[in-house]
């Protein structure tokens, strides 16, 4: 399967196979009030885990969601039952919003076979797939993670490819955002961008039913960008940088960085540069 991208028929026709692990890996919208955990609750794939992707996390900084230590990943996918030498598959509630920075965490774990649920859980529904709200209790998982450190960088890292011209930085915050003509949703942030990125926002390498669009039309969504040359995508705080690794993956490009800290980190750093306009 080169895709990274699994459809609703395709899930329902080997739903409680052996070799199979479900991932509902939902977050709140941005602003949107609760917790992930909410919509996981009131009703889920039968047989997902819940990944929470804020506990399964870095929580030594200020900074969100950032990757966990390997050990301390390792752990919590055991305890989920994330066997790395499983299928598994990631959704969101949402449509396609949180569920690929799970698949991202996943692949930076050495995960070979990570797959995203096109459309999530409304593309669920719509297929006549079934719902359940008990907690699943999966049995245990050895879990020993082997990270690929080549798809994460930090802020080093961006302030030197963008000094060298090494690797193109994309942007997947809205472009007035990217453009610094509306404030930033994180309380004391700065507006605009890191110098020499590119923005790509990223609705729109969704489809208007909330299912990644076709390598044709991620190709022209992506038409600014050269995808002979290094990529690292960046946004927020991590998460939508991971849906354009995801669109980028479906244009054959697995290998793509996510900056982890995106711009709550840079955004919020005196000495990270920061321009204004397009």
């Amino acid at each position: 399967m080169s895709d990274p991208m699994v459809s609703a028929d395709w899930l329902k026709d080997r739903l409680g196979a052996a070799d199979l692990r479900i991932v509902d890996a939902t977050l709140p919208l941005l602003g949107q009030p609760g917790h992930g955990r909410d919509f996981y609750t009131a009703g889920h794939i039968p047989g997902a885990v819940f990944f929470d992707i804020n506990a399964i996390a870095d929580l030594t900084t200020d900074l969100p969601h950032m990757l966990p230590a390997p050990e301390v990943f390792a752990e919590a996918a055991g305890a989920l039952g994330l066997d790395p030498a499983m299928t598994v598959v990631v959704y969101d509630a949402h449509g396609l919003w949180s569920a690929p920075r799970v698949w991202w965490t996943l692949r930076v774990m050495g995960y070979a076979r990570v797959f995203v649920l096109d459309g999530g859980l409304p593309a669920w529904r719509a297929a006549g797939g079934g719902m359940e709200t008990a907690e699943t209790a999966p049995a245990a998982a050895t879990v020993a993670a082997r990270p690929i450190p080549s798809l994460v960088v930090d802020l080093e890292r961006v302030r030197d490819v963008l000094a060298e011209g090494s690797a193109q930085v994309v942007d997947a915050r809205s472009a007035p955002r990217f453009r610094g003509e509306t404030p930033e949703p994180r309380a004391g942030l700065r507006s605009g961008h890191m110098p020499g990125a590119l923005n790509v926002p990223f609705n729109l390498v969704v489809a208007p039913d909330g299912t990644l669009k076709s390598r044709e039309a991620l190709a022209e969504v992506f038409a600014g960008v050269d995808l002979a040359r290094p990529i690292i995508t960046t946004c927020g705080s991590g998460v939508t940088a991971a849906v354009l690794a995801l669109a980028l993956a479906r244009l054959g490009r697995d290998d793509v960085a996510v900056y982890d800290g995106s711009w709550t980190e840079w955004g919020g750093r005196a000495d990270a540069p920061v321009v204004t306009g397009a």
